[in-house]
């Protein structure tokens, strides 16, 4: 049996935003766990417009290229990892056009976090997309990587300098992703 998709998808598109360094630093724990295909999605350039599809997502009756290239792309993960910022104590609005724009290609899929911010690192955006991500029969899985204070860990070169806490954090959330990949396999199938 192959290796199970897992897709980061990286939601900030702000310039000069950390999700994308965080984002990489995730990607390598990841690749190095050897649990996983991983893929790394930028929502900066998958650049979907706001939600402009005529008919519901659940009717699976595109007509814009950018919605069947944004369902083939979905369609092909096997578990997600959501790298967010908190705004305004939720996410951003473009993970949930994102979100929003597909219903089956969610469906039966683990899903973890990776949320920064202030205080809070996140966590607020993190409880936001628990409910969303269940509304369409995700599974999130508890375990989960919030930074606070964010700005602490990136170095000068660019790259996130994580401290055992979020080392230990990431491992743990990409076991439980990975056993639940497999266990949600046969549901996707049948």
């Amino acid at each position: 049996m192959s290796k199970p998709v897992l897709q980061i998808i990286v939601a900030s598109t702000r310039p000069g935003r950390a999700g994308r360094p965080i984002a990489d630093w995730f990607h390598g724990k990841a690749v190095d766990s050897g649990l996983f295909e991983v893929e790394l999605i930028d929502l900066a350039e998958v650049g979907l417009p706001f939600l402009d599809e005529p008919n519901h997502p659940r009717l699976r009756q595109y007509v814009n290229a950018h919605t069947k290239e944004w369902s083939a792309t979905i369609d092909r993960g096997d578990a997600f990892v959501f790298v967010t910022p908190e705004y305004n104590h939720s996410f951003n609005a473009v993970l949930k056009n994102a979100l929003d724009y597909l219903h089956h290609e969610w469906q039966h899929k683990p899903a973890g976090f990776v949320s920064y911010g202030g205080v809070s690192g996140g966590t607020r955006a993190t409880h936001s997309l628990r409910q969303v991500t269940s509304t369409l029969r995700m599974v999130p899985v508890l375990e989960a990587v919030n930074i606070p204070f964010y700005t602490q860990f990136l170095g000068e070169d660019g790259k996130v300098h994580a401290n055992d806490i979020m080392e230990s954090a990431a491992d743990d959330m990409l076991a439980e992703l990975a056993r639940l990949a497999g266990a949600l396999r046969p549901i996707r199938q049948g």
